[in-house]
């Protein structure tokens, strides 16, 4: 089995993006070798309105699943959605001042299963721990 390098940022919710404080919602994953661009959110609303209580979460909604489309590609992606893989990937990581922005880019190396290493990044990176022994009542 041969390694495979990935690059990867995490989507980021910056409420205010003058505070600067922001919350963990999505990654996107690019594999070229294995012809591999996708992304998966999850917006938790309560982490979100503890930043802003008047974050208009349908909007947001919307606009991560723009980024998973245009990932995904395909004629209802938009003209972003129409580039090779690897120019939707770079404009989608392009720093930005928004409510949505990319952490920095990083590289990784996975095996045969792309898909896979994007549900440990989002398990790792975005969703809540999962309660521990101690934790769990």
């Amino acid at each position: 089995m041969h390694a495979h390098l990935y690059d990867y940022a995490v989507i980021r919710v910056v409420p205010r993006v003058e505070r600067e404080e922001f919350v963990n919602v999505g990654v996107l994953l690019s594999c070229p070798a294995l012809g591999f661009l996708d992304a998966a959110v999850a917006p938790g609303p309560e982490r979100l309105r503890a930043l802003d209580p008047t974050l208009d979460l349908d909007a947001l909604r919307r606009h991560l699943d723009a980024i998973v489309a245009v990932c995904r590609g395909g004629p209802d992606s938009g003209p972003i959605g129409r580039l090779p893989p690897r120019a939707r990937f770079h404009s989608l990581t392009a720093r930005r001042s928004a409510v949505i922005q990319m952490s920095p880019v990083h590289t990784g190396q996975c095996d045969a299963d792309p898909a896979l290493t994007l549900q440990r990044l989002m398990q790792r990176m975005v969703l809540p721990p999962a309660p521990t022994g101690s934790d769990a009542r």
